[in-house]
């Protein structure tokens, strides 16, 4: 068994790390942007970026970014979170339906 970790996940736990000791945002953002390139489909970078993107006050980036994290992973309740925040930042509609959706992740993985 292979317990490598493969170079994108080594440079997304890099970039994350960056984050939590507080860096420069915008290099970080290049660097989820980076990961994003080279695998569409990296649900967690596209989080990611959103938060940072909603940080740095480009909302209508956090927006396009937060769309497509939900899109690829709609059960994810940071990526609702962050679509739910960029809505509001952008004045536009659909909050309550994410909030819902939330919510009721949240109870049902706790078993409630």
């Amino acid at each position: 068994m292979n317990n490598e970790i493969n170079p994108i996940e080594e440079d997304f736990n890099a970039a994350l790390s960056r984050y939590k000791a507080g860096k420069d945002l915008i290099p970080i953002v290049q660097d989820f942007q980076k990961i994003i390139q080279q695998i569409p489909n990296h649900f967690a970078a596209w989080t990611c970026l959103s938060w940072l993107q909603l940080l740095l006050k480009n909302n209508e980036e956090a927006l396009s970014a937060a769309r497509q994290a939900v899109r690829l992973n709609q059960q994810d309740p940071q990526a609702r979170m962050n679509l739910s925040l960029a809505l509001l930042a952008t004045n536009n509609k659909g909050v309550r339906d994410h909030i819902e959706l939330i919510k009721k992740n949240v109870y049902d993985d706790a078993g409630c």
